[in-house]
């Protein structure tokens, strides 16, 4: 529990009825959808960008954690609050301020949803492509904290692509704009690029810019079956050596069909080895060739069946199903560890037999997803962290995961973000200089630490 008196000062920012203390709410903001958590003394929930500056004044000069948090829906532990503090939750920032048209773009505060923003703006002819998996339930604010990316992300990019501007206060209270509504903008450092995917650890946003694109005409949605993982995975390189720009490119593996398929029964192959989806979007001339063109690739790797959805109705199944995997998995085993490996697009043959390798070696289960027209594999540990061995050997699985893709090219995290989960591999990626120039950048903006304290870097040697 925090201090009475600090308690007392934030009900004086937001009243009395925005602050909670009783236990059982301060356990509905003390964990994320990974396994870890830990209670927050004080959730504090603003309305007003002055209410965040005040907040944020009130925890430097107390020298009091902060926490801010969207939806809760990260898989990084990047939104639970480590050392207790102040959760400083955003929900009430749900206004989309402006859909601007003329200018192609957005103004909208973080606590939004990103699936009712995606309506809203597809209702006008435009598009805003970033879509996690939890499109239905993550904020538009955490997107940006964690350069939140999904299935689309191989032809359209992530959310960092769609940033144009930012309203952010410090961890001091100060008030600071970036960007704004053009397109070209290259005054000074790029300070937009860098403050997002800083995952709460340099300020809260309270307003976004966000760029829009024009929606595409058609899109058409195949699925090739397969009955070796290795072809599957030769059919997603491929497929990018022809030249060929699907909008998203799947990969499952017959564990992670068997378990969508239990869950959610929709006509996935669970007799084979491997599957791959694949949708391409554009004109309504070009999204037929392009579909042909595809259909031939994998043909030519092995494809043992094509299926091409016939209506969106169909599309639309296969797709639902896709995105509830994760919910489906949970049903299987007590533990859901969802990692997120991420190599060059050439390497994914040897990045998914090396998965293999691994977890035959360590002994555990393990269903393969990927977004893998980027590169990007989320091996799904089924585990039970109650079984104090399986989950010695899954953390010595996870860690030649990581080390294997390093050494592929690859980098720790392609969109789920570093937060409590992977601060220790920090330093093999980035290097000591690398994670030293990052602490240099962190105690910049946030010299008293207070913001979002042990996630990103490492802690420093005493």
């Amino acid at each position: 529990m925090a201090d009475s008196n600090l308690i007392r000062s934030l009900q004086n920012i937001v009243g009395k009825e925005h602050v909670l203390t009783d236990k059982e709410d301060l356990i509905c903001y003390s964990y994320d959808s990974t396994f870890n958590s830990c209670l927050p003394g004080v959730v504090v929930i603003p309305g007003t960008t002055e209410e965040v500056s005040r907040i944020m004044s009130l925890a430097s000069k107390a020298a009091v954690p902060v926490i801010p948090r969207g939806g809760g829906t990260n898989i990084c532990g990047a939104s639970v609050p480590a050392r207790g503090g102040i959760v400083v939750a955003m929900h009430r920032f749900n206004r989309i301020i402006e859909i601007d048209t003329a200018n192609l773009c957005a103004v909208v505060e973080p606590g939004v949803i990103t699936a009712e923003f995606q309506r809203r703006v597809e209702e006008l002819g435009l598009f805003f492509p970033p879509d996690p998996q939890a499109l239905n339930m993550s904020t538009l604010g955490g997107n940006v904290a964690t350069n939140a990316g999904g299935p689309r992300g191989f032809k359209y990019g992530v959310t960092r692509d769609y940033v144009l501007g930012l309203k952010m206060v410090l961890p001091d209270g100060r008030v600071l704009k970036v960007g704004g509504k053009t397109v070209k903008n290259v005054t000074g450092y790029d300070l937009t690029k860098l403050l997002t995917g800083s995952e709460g650890t340099l300020g809260i946003f309270t307003e976004i810019i966000f760029r829009l694109i024009p929606l595409p005409e058609a899109k058409r949605t195949l699925m090739a079956i397969f009955d070796d993982i290795l072809d599957a995975a030769r059919a997603v390189s491929a497929t990018i050596a022809a030249r060929i720009i699907p909008t998203t490119l799947e990969y499952m593996d017959r564990e992670a069909m068997r378990l969508i398929e239990a869950s959610r029964p929709c006509g996935l192959p669970v007799n084979s080895a491997a599957a791959i989806l694949v949708e391409v979007d554009g004109s309504e001339s070009d999204v037929p060739v392009q579909i042909k063109k595809v259909e031939e690739v994998c043909r030519k790797e092995g494809a043992r069946e094509i299926r091409v959805a016939a209506s969106e109705e169909e599309a639309n199944q296969i797709w639902t199903a896709r995105r509830a995997a994760f919910s489906s998995m949970a049903r299987s085993a007590p533990t859901l560890i969802v990692e997120d490996v991420t190599v060059p697009r050439s390497m994914l043959p040897d990045m998914v037999k090396k998965i293999a390798e691994i977890t035959g070696k360590y002994r555990i289960k393990v269903a393969i997803l990927g977004h893998t027209g980027d590169g990007n594999m989320h091996p799904i540990i089924l585990t039970d962290e109650r079984d104090k061995n399986e989950m010695q050997r899954v953390k010595q699985a996870i860690d030649e995961m990581f080390r294997a893709a390093l050494e592929m090219g690859g980098t720790l995290s392609g969109e789920h973000g570093i937060g409590l989960d992977k601060v220790k591999y920090m330093e093999w990626e980035l290097g000591a200089t690398g994670v030293d120039i990052m602490r240099r950048m962190k105690r910049a903006l946030d010299p008293g630490g207070i913001m979002n304290p042990g996630k990103v870097l490492p802690p420093e040697d005493n």
